[in-house]
């Protein structure tokens, strides 16, 4: 997944920032991540719910520090085997479900990726806005 081998030593290093300075990156941050978001509702555009069901969170705290995006399953319970994080047996292309409820007839259906596509995409520029924001705030404090 994206975040997680990318941008894991960034989000250590972003724990160990004094909390003045978080107060600066905080806005940055939420607003890298709404452009993620935005990406995503945009390919999650076939769906009423979905786009709408999206949220940013900006996260520091408890050795835990970076950009959560996420959808809301009640608001949009269709959204993770679309995203196909639900696929069982490794196939993450393809998910199953009962044909109109009838739990005789199941039915094989495609998966729409949204959030994972939108962060890959998205990877180049979150890491440059990250970077560039770390660096004015670094700068603010005296460094050079």
């Amino acid at each position: 997944m994206v975040g997680t081998n990318q941008f894991g030593e960034m989000y250590a290093d972003l724990s160990q920032i004094p909390k003045d300075v978080r107060k600066d990156l905080r806005p940055a941050l939420k607003k890298t991540g709404d452009q993620v978001a935005a990406d995503a509702k945009g390919r999650a555009s076939w769906s009423s719910r979905i786009p709408g069901a999206i949220r940013v969170k900006v996260l520091y705290g408890r050795g835990r520090a970076g950009v959560i995006i996420t959808v809301s399953r009640k608001r949009a319970p269709h959204a993770r085997p679309y995203e196909g994080i639900a696929a069982r047996r490794g196939n993450a292309a393809n998910f199953r479900h009962p044909l109109f409820g009838n739990r005789e007839r199941w039915y094989t259906q495609r998966t729409r990726p949204f959030l994972l596509p939108a962060a890959q995409a998205r990877r180049a520029q979150v890491r440059a806005d990250i970077v560039k924001v770390v660096a004015d705030a670094a700068r603010r404090r005296g460094f050079k």
